[in-house]
This record gives C-alpha cells, sequence and structure tokens, in this order.
C-alpha cells in the first residue's frame, strides 16, 4: 500500500468546536474532512486524544480511553471510517516513552520496592544516581531539562521522568512493560487506525543507553505489523542526520528537524546560507545507507515549534516562498494546523496551538475558544472564509501547491531524489527531482528582486509558476520574479 503524500498535524484541542464547549473535538475534525480533502490531505497526525488531565494530553491516564473532552470511542470509529472513505488516513499521536503520574501504574509503583509496578519505571538510590554519573544531563533541542531524576514523598529512591515531574517515564526493559506496550498499539491498529507518530522517540532508553532504542523500535514494528502488516511509524527523533539514521531500522519515517531549521533560515534570509540541496542530499543519503525506504518526514514547524507565519513575521511573500519550497523537496511533507492560513505563534506552547479561524470573530461558530488567542485574532490573520475565494491568498497558494506536487509523479514520490543543479546565485535555489525516469527542474527565487536562470538544456516543457510574469527569454535564460518558484518538465 502507497504511503499518503500530504499529512496534516492536527492539534485537536484547538481544530474544530463541535458542539459548543469551546474545546475542539472530534467530531469537530469529522465534519471538517471535506475541508481537507479539498486541499489535498492524505493523512491526519491527531495530537493525542486519550485520557490525560492536561491540556495537551501528552501525559496519558488510561491508555484504552478518549479523553471525554473530545468525545467518545464511537465518535472516534465514525471519524476513522469517513476519514477512510475520503482516501485521509488517521495517524495516532502514541505517547509511550513516560505516562501521567496519575496512570494507576506509577500509583502503585509509588508504593515500594514490592510493589509489582515497581519495575515499570526506572527507581534508583541518590548513590546510585550519582556513582554511574547520571544525576544531571546535556539539554537536547526537544527538553531543557538538565534533572531527570525526582523525589516521590516518602520513597528514598528517585525516579526517571525525562520531560518533568508529571511525566515519569516508563521502563521498556521490563518485559510487562513492553508487552503492554504492544497491546496498546494493537487494540488501536485493530480499531482501523492507520498509524502512529511516536512521541519522544528517541529517549524511549535514556541518554547512557540510547542504543537499546534502536532493537527495540525494530520489536515495535514487528509487533504492530501483526495487526496492520502496512502500519505507519513516525518518530520524534530531534537529532543530526548520523543520529537519526538508526531509528530507520524499525521506523518508517522520521521527522526532519534540521530542514525545518534551514528552510526558516533561508527563507527569513532570502538567501540560500546552508546550501539546501547540497545538505538535503547528504542527510538523505545517510539514511539510505540504513534504510533505502527510509521516508524523510518535513515540515515547516510543529505544535512545539514557533509557527513559521512569526518566524516570517507575517510577511505573505515569505510564507509562500516557504511552502514552495516545502512542497517541491524530496520526502513526505507535514502541513501543522492553520499554517495554509499563515497563522502565528511564539513559546509558550499554549500560543502556537491556538484555535483554527474558520471565520471572522462571532461569525465562527465552529472555533474553539478554550483559551484567550495572543496571535491569531481575525484581525491579525484572515480567517479561511476570508481566503478560500481569493486567489491570491496563502491557502489557495497552498492548494495549488500540493495539486502541483500530486500531478507530478517527479514530485510526489516521496522516495524520489534530489540533485543540485549548477547555481552561484545565492538568491536562488534550483535542483532536478526524479523519479522512474521522469525528471523536472525547479528553481526558487528567494529574494525581493527579479533574478535570472541560465535553463541551457533544460527541459522544454513549462509546467508550473506560482508568478504570471515569469518567462524563458530567447537567450535561453528563465527571468523569475520575485519570491517565485518555476517548475520545468
Amino acid at each position: 500500500m502507497a504511503f499518503p503524500r500530504i499529512c496534516y498535524e492536527i492539534f485537536v484541542r484547538s481544530f474544530c468546536d463541535s458542539n459548543g464547549d469551546n474545546i475542539g473535538d472530534l467530531n469537530g475534525i469529522t465534519s471538517k474532512l471535506d475541508y481537507l480533502q479539498d486541499l489535498g490531505v492524505e493523512a491526519l497526525w491527531l495530537s493525542p486524544i486519550l485520557l490525560s488531565p492536561s491540556y495537551h494530553k501528552y501525559d496519558v491516564v488510561d491508555y484504552y480511553a478518549i479523553d471525554p473532552e473530545y468525545g467518545t470511542l464511537d465518535d472516534f470509529k465514525r471519524l476513522l471510517s469517513e476519514a477512510h472513505a475520503r482516501g485521509i488516513r488517521i495517524i495516532m499521536d502514541l505517547v509511550i516513552n513516560h505516562t501521567s503520574a496519575n496512570h494507576p501504574w506509577f500509583q502503585e509503583s509509588v508504593k515500594g520496592k514490592d510493589s509489582p509496578y515497581r519495575s515499570f519505571y526506572t527507581w534508583k538510590s541518590p548513590e546510585d544516581i550519582e556513582r554511574l554519573g547520571i544525576a544531571t544531563r546535556e539539554v537536547t533541542p526537544d527538553t531543557w531539562d538538565r534533572n531527570p531524576w525526582h523525589k516521590w514523598r516518602q520513597n528514598t529512591e528517585k525516579y526517571y521522568g525525562l520531560f518533568w515531574k508529571g511525566m515519569p517515564d516508563l521502563n521498556c526493559d521490563h518485559p510487562p512493560v513492553r508487552q503492554a506496550i504492544y497491546e496498546i498499539g494493537r487494540y488501536w491498529l485493530n480499531l482501523g487506525v492507520d498509524g502512529f507518530r511516536l512521541d519522544a522517540a528517541r529517549h524511549i532508553y535514556p541518554e547512557w543507553e540510547e542504543h537499546k532504542n534502536y532493537d527495540f523500535w525494530v520489536e515495535f514494528r514487528t509487533e504492530m505489523q501483526k495487526a496492520n502488516p502496512d502500519v505507519y511509524l513516525v518518530g520524534e527523533v530531534w537529532t543530526a542526520a548520523e543520529n537519526i539514521a538508526p531509528y530507520f531500522k524499525g521506523l518508517t519515517a522520521n521527522f526532519n528537524f534540521d530542514l525545518s531549521l534551514a528552510i526558516q533560515k533561508i527563507v527569513a534570509k532570502e538567501r540560500d546560507t546552508v546550501q539546501l540541496v547540497a545538505t538535503l542530499a547528504g542527510t538523505r543519503a545517510v539514511f539510505f545507507q540504513t534504510s533505502p525506504q527510509f521516508i524523510d518526514a518535513i515540515m515547516l514547524t510543529n505544535h512545539d515549534q514557533v509557527r513559521i507565519g512569526s518566524v516570517m513575521g507575517g510577511n505573505l511573500n515569505r510564507l509562500k516562498v516557504a511552502a514552495n519550497l516545502l512542497l517541491t523537496l524530496p520526502g513526505q511533507p507535514y502541513l501543522y494546523y492553520g499554517e495554509e492560513l499563515g497563522m502565528l505563534g511564539k513559546k509558550p506552547d499554549e500560543y502556537i496551538r491556538e484555535p483554527f479561524l474558520w471565520d471572522y470573530r462571532e461569525k465562527d461558530r465552529h472555533r474553539a475558544r478554550w483559551m484567550q488567542p495572543k496571535y491569531n485574532k481575525s484581525n491579525t490573520v484572515v480567517p479561511l472564509v476570508g481566503q478560500i475565494n481569493d486567489p491570491n491568498s496563502l491557502y489557495n497558494h497552498y492548494k495549488r501547491l500540493i495539486q502541483l506536487r500530486k500531478s507530478q509523479p517527479a514530485l510526489a514520490d516521496i522516495h524520489g531524489d534530489i540533485e543540485p543543479l549548477p547555481n552561484e546565485d545565492p538568491r536562488l535555489v534550483a535542483f532536478i527531482r526524479k523519479s522512474n525516469g521522469q525528471a523536472v527542474w525547479v528553481i526558487h527565487n528567494l529574494s525581493a528582486k527579479s533574478v535570472k536562470f541560465s535553463v541551457a538544456n533544460q527541459p522544454s516543457q513549462f509546467i508550473f509558476s506560482t508568478h504570471p510574469e515569469t518567462k524563458l527569454l530567447k537567450t535561453e535564460t528563465l527571468s523569475l520574479e520575485p519570491y517565485s518558484c518555476v517548475v520545468l518538465g
């Protein structure tokens, strides 16, 4: 079965409120499937939907219960059915690195060393922690916590919780934990889920045992394939390419955070200061050595990053350039909900997860109003209703690019390759995309100035341009308008 070519991340709480309680929910997503299908989306990654005490739900209390804030199991089954009827797959965010401190397993674990659940988590004496030299850790991009060991009331031992004391890490060296995790995964796959986004995939084992992660994910995939041979698994592994590569032994895909940051940098500077194509080609070569069928999950931003809209200061031209790059580079693109509108957001996290703008102010009966937005209001970001009929809107720009990507095999192939085109102008990003004998040339102008590019020996067909004034001159030179993208085939 072919993997989805265009994916879309939804922070469920903020997407669409179906019942007027101000909280986005599963029925809200179901009601917007036609919108997503029309945009060109083929898979939805849903932020955690299982029972949890937090607004973000990355601390699970019950792995078999839909959080009532989001709906019921029947609501979820209907979402699966309606999505599948439209050719849209559902990817659940599965959080198995840690649980909530309120989870029954942990509540039993804290009762002491004789508890049968003690080994579900990692407990060590302060002396052992010091002796092993693991009392503190280096900051990583996905967590800045340097002190992962925590006290719990009468316990003399401390427990390991990488992200926060309220999120104790599970001990996957303990066979009953592994079996419990596999049963959870198979349950949701048997229900019809198509795959999982695996939170904190690099931290299943602590840093001093990271090498154990690789075999864990191989075993996890094998167990999940018992329920669905075509299961899709995408990992959150935020590190350098050579450290990501071993995770492809078990995981179908991994997110490319370095590419996300590189795109942000060159679009903001309007100069390719990172040699984007050569760097990406090198990264892909590293991945290929581990798994020739690797999937590079690419994105501009996600729920943990400053929104691309704010990175670009709301500049529409630069947002279109970022979209141009994302949707013509090789890999499997993920859109973060609202990127197609130019939604804004900066840390802290709540403000990069603000409600989607369907309509203007009080007319917006589907807007989730669980929080007071700081960045996304009808006077700062044009709601969907104001963009959908505007041919120059960011929404329609995304829609055209997605249609282009899906219509050209060389662009649509998530395993397709990339080669740099000769180019010494830092205002340009130019490359060839190839797949099964088809090739297209793609040239991007990052800048506010018209730029010329030699297209001697270029493919003969003018396939696509984001700017109507782009033209091919008689001197075998392409004249690219500001902030434009051209595809030749």
